[in-house]
């Protein structure tokens, strides 16, 4: 017979960034992007990042979700709301980069938007936006100014 444990508390490795405290409300495309940017816009493989906020929505946190390859990274609903719930998020924003520096969005980008949507009804954790960012470029999509969300 497998033991059942008892779960007492969880922990979460944190490193503190001087970028987050300079934002009171990051909510708006570009300098949600902007943000992005900062922490992903080059990175050789995809990586997608969940941004946590209060219920005042100020940046409380970001998570490196996932990194994949070089075209893709896996990601689930299951894996993003981890992050938010563990942080007492009111409302998450999502990005992702593109190393290809295109950041049209695939077909699989706007399928997993819409499925974090969902979810987030469910959870009661608002999603703002889905960004993605392109490398070496200024180019950015929001999921959100296009309709997506």
């Amino acid at each position: 017979m497998e033991p059942i444990f008892e779960i007492i508390s969880l922990k979460q490795e944190k490193k503190e960034s001087d970028l987050i405290g300079a934002f009171e409300q990051v909510v708006d495309a570009e300098a949600l992007a902007n943000v992005v940017k900062y922490y992903i816009q080059n990175e050789d493989r995809e990586v997608f990042l969940v941004i946590i906020y209060n219920n005042k929505l100020r940046i409380t946190a970001i998570h490196r979700c996932s990194i994949g390859a070089l075209n893709a990274a896996i990601v689930t609903p299951r894996e993003v709301f981890k992050a938010a719930i563990l942080n007492n998020a009111a409302a998450i924003a999502v990005a992702h980069n593109h190393p290809s520096s295109d950041p049209t969005a695939s077909k699989e980008d706007i399928e997993v938007t819409k499925r974090l949507h969902q979810a987030g009804d469910i959870l009661g954790i608002e999603l703002l936006d889905h960004i993605i960012v392109a490398a070496h470029t200024d180019r950015y999509v929001s999921l959100r100014e296009n309709g997506i969300i």
